[in-house]
């Protein structure tokens, strides 16, 4: 009797996790298509709202840091600073927010069929990324009319932050949505974190006066924090050609940059480990 060829078919309910999209590519797409869809149904404004938030959330800012407070004083075109500081944190906050809530909004799917459970967090991390676009090219309209002309340096720096920043935000992404299935309480401490990310990093004020303000210690894990590394790597792409260069970019850009990369990684594999030990109980919880 002959043995039947098994070796395409897999074990039900198991998968190799983020390797598995790939073999997924069509029902990604499809998904980060019903996301970028159904953001604006039902609205009169629909894709405008990807330049009015973010206007309206630099407006407020620029008032209150740059005029009240006098940042414009002290950094040199401070509305260019400000915006790209604003879109890098819009990108990951809008990355985090959603894929966290990925596994819980998409509970029908996960209920009645099987498929990498991976692909939610991942559509979650792309659809944020194309709603980042709309902000990122006004922010080079601006640059390009204050006569920014790009070094190759400057390019990979702009796309190192958007892989660090992409990276970060699913690696979290995993961790919380595997938890907010069983414990809604995960979703209410990413609120928190997103609540603090503006904040974390040289968006608001200049990374000087964390240097002046706290120990060296802590400034050496402050430079460490991705969110910060990844801003400044957009400063020094977008903002840093078009200023006066009175404000330096922080001390050991490059280095610090990589390691910042290596940190959101870890932070990915730790994801990636506690969603798949998690994902076996989806279905029954959901």
């Amino acid at each position: 009797m002959t043995t039947p060829d098994l070796s395409e078919f897999h074990l039900p309910g198991r998968g190799r996790g983020l390797l598995d999209v790939f073999h997924w590519r069509y029902l990604l797409r499809l998904l980060v298509r019903k996301g970028t869809q159904t953001r604006y149904r039902n609205s009169i404004l629909g894709w405008v709202w990807s330049y009015v938030k973010p206007g309206a959330q630099f407006a407020v800012f620029y008032i209150v840091m740059g005029q009240f407070l006098n940042l414009s004083r002290t950094i040199d075109n401070f509305a260019v600073y400000l915006f790209s500081g604003i879109v890098v944190i819009n990108f990951f906050t809008e990355a985090f927010g959603n894929a966290t809530n990925s596994i819980v909004d998409n509970g029908a799917l996960v209920k009645k069929i099987y498929l990498p459970r991976e692909l939610f967090p991942i559509a979650a991390v792309l659809v944020a990324l194309t709603h980042f676009l709309p902000q990122f090219v006004i922010l080079m309209v601006v640059c390009v009319l204050m006569g920014w002309i790009p070094t190759v340096g400057n390019l990979v720096a702009i796309v190192l932050a958007l892989v660090i920043v992409g990276i970060l935000a699913l690696g979290m992404g995993l961790f919380f949505g595997a938890l907010n299935v069983a414990y809604r309480d995960a979703s209410n401490f990413v609120e928190i974190i997103l609540m603090f990310a503006t904040w974390s990093a040289p968006v608001l004020y200049s990374w000087t006066l964390v240097q002046e303000t706290v120990p060296s210690w802590l400034f050496t894990i402050y430079q460490l924090n991705p969110l910060t590394m990844a801003v400044e790597l957009f400063h020094k792409g977008t903002w840093f050609l078009t200023s006066d260069r009175s404000l330096p970019l922080i001390p050991d850009l490059w280095l610090h940059s990589l390691i910042s990369l290596g940190v959101a990684l870890v932070f990915l594999l730790v994801g990636q480990w506690v969603f798949r030990r998690c994902e076996r109980q989806f279905a029954q919880e959901l």
